[in-house]
Parts: C-alpha cells; structure tokens; sequence
C-alpha cells in the first residue's frame, strides 16, 4: 500500500521535541493551579479543560499547523500524517478496540500496584494541595449547582473524548514520533514516555499510562497508522468519562 503523504522534513532533535512537549503543558498547569487557589467558582475538572482549550490544545494544533504550512505550503493536519498509509478500517477499528481491551487489564493489574507504591507521596500531597483539585472528590464536586455539574460533564465529554485525543494523537503519534524517526523502534517508546510524563496534572499515573500507551504507540508506528491509537485514546476516555459522569451523579 503507498503511503499517502511523504515526509519532507529533517528530524528534530531530541532537546526540542522536549521542549515542544513540555513547554505548553506547563503553561497549562502553572496558570491552572494558580487560578484554582484564587477562585472555586467553577470545579477543578471545568477549569482545567477550559484552560486546556486556550493554551494546551491550540498550541499543540499550532505547530503541527505551522509544520504543514512550512512542508506542504498551506495551513493543515497534514505534517502529522508523514510517511502514514491508508488505513484499513476494520483493521483500525479491531486494533483499537483489542487495545482497549488490554488496557482494562492494566488498570486492574499495575494501576492498583502503581497506586500501593505510590500511597505515601499520594497521602502527602493530599495533606498540602486543596481538596479543590481532587478530581475524584464526588462529595466536594456535589456541592455545585446541578446546572454547573452537567456543564462540566458536557464540556468534559466532548473535549476529554473527542477534541483532546484527536488533538494529542495528531501532535504526539502523528507528527512528533515522525520527527525522530533516525531513533527507529526507540522513537514510539520515548514520545510515550514524554507523553505520560507532560500530564503534569496527573503526576502519580505514569507507570500505568506508559504501559497502556506503548503497545498503542508501537502498533500506530508499526502499521504507519496513527488511527489505530486514536481509536484507542478515545475509547479509554470514553470509559474514564462515563465513570466520572455516574459517579457525579449517583448519590
């Protein structure tokens, strides 16, 4: 099969990838974390995805924007899509949900060990950091007005299971892992691994998202089709948040 858009660029080094992963989220963070010790108007999780959709997802669209523009001379996806084939659908879809499958293993092997080992840093930020910012407090987030809880969910759905998978997969399996491609099987492992490591937000999960997301990230590169791992992302997001959206509201 050909592929459908040949990469026209040089690799990029591995100092500004890191920078390219690290830079905006923790603008995204810093600025999130800031605002929720002034204000409780709104819950963390609403704050948060507001703040991602003016800082984290424009500037990941950006570059990979700006790339296409630089590469192929007008304004597209189109760099996040180097040296990728057609994708076979059925394959994709089979592939993506396989992954999924694999992934509840993971939460209910090394999510429960990554969570026993990681308890005391757990216990100790949860004695300094404001129960504001524990997305998992359903009696704290109960204290909002129901009109305030379901936009939350909506806002929560649409961009944690849609906006921001296909966003991330387009900059981070898409045209990130394309440019450093001179490290060849090592390149899926480091972006999963950078991956895991910018949800600053989320700091104590990385064992458990490097082990969901690197067989992923693997196939995707393999089979030169980053549909298969954004199949996958937002299938695992659908799950979290459809967990999140019954537990807000079952008493």
């Amino acid at each position: 099969m050909k592929t459908s858009i040949e990469k026209k660029n040089d690799n990029l080094s591995l100092i500004k990838v890191i920078f390219l992963v690290f830079v905006p989220t923790t603008i995204l963070t810093a600025v999130y974390v800031l605002l929720g010790h002034v204000q409780e108007t709104i819950p963390s999780l609403l704050l948060f995805f507001a703040l991602a959709l003016v800082i984290l997802f424009p500037f990941e669209l950006a570059v990979v924007l700006r790339a296409s523009k630089k590469e192929f001379g007008n304004y597209s996806v189109r760099s996040a899509f180097a040296n990728q084939e057609k994708p076979n659908w059925k394959k994709t879809l089979l592939y993506g949900s396989l992954l999924f499958g694999f992934a509840g293993i993971v939460s209910v092997t090394v999510g429960p060990l990554e969570n026993l080992l990681t308890t005391p840093i757990s216990n100790k930020l949860a004695e300094n950091i404001p129960v504001y910012f524990d997305w998992n407090n359903m009696e704290y987030l109960r204290q909002y007005q129901k009109n305030i809880l379901l936009l939350t969910c909506v806002v929560y759905g649409v961009l944690n299971v849609f906006v921001g998978p296909v966003i991330e997969e387009l900059y981070f399996r898409g045209y990130l892992t394309s440019r450093i491609s001179s490290w060849g099987k090592c390149a899926p492992v480091i972006i999963t691994v950078l991956f895991s490591l910018y949800h600053l937000w989320l700091p104590l999960q990385n064992l458990f998202r490097i082990c969901v997301f690197l067989p992923a990230a693997y196939i995707a590169w393999k089979e030169k089709n980053i549909y298969i791992s954004m199949v996958f992302h937002c299938l695992c997001n659908l799950f979290s948040t459809i967990s999140f959206i019954i537990a807000v509201f079952t008493v």
